[in-house]
């Protein structure tokens, strides 16, 4: 027969046991931290390259690493700092491999594996959920932090992430982009006019159809990021939030890559969000000739200017991102063209001024009252 002293202690053992397994229970269900690290200021960080078709609005940082390519976005409006395969890329891309790592890695629990189930249609709290295969996203998907600015969301899907037209992604009660994660073990498509939030970190590649917009991130660790007249906007994110803080930006109402389409803002539930502005101009007005041995100079100025890209005869001839826009040519026999693409630094669309000459010819590209005489 048992002893008082041998049923205590196998009673304070049973005890400690299931104290130990209550204990255990939240930090299983709770997400695992995940910092994006220096790969928190892009917007867009592809791996074999990004290209871009249209005048998308990227407010963050574009970059590319280890490719060295970004076709198309001289059509497009980037508020932020140009990594082609740079030191800063390439130490964004080891961090977003980490990011990715641990977002692959944390604990899942057997109720919030939604394997061959829609994503849309329902309403998610804080944790961590798995897709065995693929995932799509079919009308809207609801994520509740229950009054937890800090709640995080991560989101394990195997293989691909898909989401249908005119889905979205809404962030409730204190729920931020900036953590929410999308760890997709192959691609991601998000279908024309999805409005989608978090950020995506897919091994391969994303492509982001037409008029779809994103608050949060892309990044594609390998392949490669695919734009169509998009507008995406890195969250702001408060320092503690696993990723680097949005500086506030003023606008100058000036010229040149100092005035931001960030500058004016507007808040949506609890998120502060850009307010997209088209009031970007440029227009034409010749100049007095010049001297025959002068050659021939273009000078652009005007409203919200970005960047304005030079070329003669189908060359490009330079690329400038800060006032005076200007570019002169030396005086040439015959019949010549020149032509400055221009974007801006809001939604306005990308325009191409083309302008014949011939040898002593000068011109001026001056602001003035009246209609544009640029087409594009």
């Amino acid at each position: 027969m048992s002893s008082p002293t041998h049923l205590k202690r196998g009673f304070a053992g049973m005890a400690l046991a299931v104290a130990l397994a209550l204990a255990a229970l939240p930090a299983f269900a709770q997400a695992a931290p995940v910092n994006l690290a220096t790969a928190g200021p892009f917007v867009v960080l592809g791996g074999a390259t990004a290209t871009n078709t249209g005048a998308s609005v990227l407010n963050g940082d574009l970059g590319v690493s280890p490719g060295t390519t970004l076709p198309g976005f001289e059509e497009a409006v980037v508020n932020g700092v140009e990594h082609v395969n740079d030191g800063v890329a390439a130490q964004a891309q080891l961090d977003l491999t980490t990011a990715y790592n641990v977002a692959a890695g944390t604990p899942v629990l057997p109720a919030n594996d939604l394997s061959g189930t829609d994503l849309g249609n329902r309403v998610l709290t804080a944790g961590a959920y798995r897709y065995t295969s693929d995932a799509q996203l079919t009308n809207a998907l609801i994520l509740d932090a229950q009054g937890d600015p800090n709640a995080q969301f991560v989101f394990e899907i195997t293989s691909a992430l898909t989401t249908a037209p005119g889905s979205s992604v809404l962030l409730v009660n204190g729920a931020s982009p900036c953590n929410v994660y999308w760890q997709v073990g192959s691609s991601a498509t998000l279908d024309t006019t999805t409005a989608f939030q978090g950020n995506v970190m897919a091994l391969e590649s994303i492509t982001v159809n037409n008029k779809a917009s994103v608050l949060g991130r892309l990044f594609a660790r390998e392949g490669q990021i695919s734009l169509d007249e998009n507008v995406l906007t890195r969250p702001l994110c408060p320092t503690g939030s696993g990723t680097t803080p949005t500086p506030t930006t003023t606008d100058t109402g000036g010229t040149g890559s100092g005035a931001s389409a960030n500058s004016k803002r507007r808040v949506k539930g609890n998120q502060t969000v850009p307010r997209v502005t088209r009031d970007g101009t440029a227009v034409v007005r010749p100049s007095p000739r010049e001297a025959c041995t002068a050659g021939f100079r273009a000078t652009v100025r005007g409203h919200r200017i970005d960047r304005v890209v030079f070329s003669l005869d189908g060359q490009r001839i330079g690329s400038q991102a800060n006032s005076p826009f200007a570019v002169y040519v030396k005086a040439a026999a015959g019949q010549h063209q020149v032509r400055a693409r221009i974007t801006f630094n809001d939604a306005t669309r990308a325009k191409t001024m083309t302008f014949p000459y011939r040898a002593c010819a000068a011109a001026s590209l001056a602001p003035r009252n009246g209609p544009s005489q640029f087409t594009g």
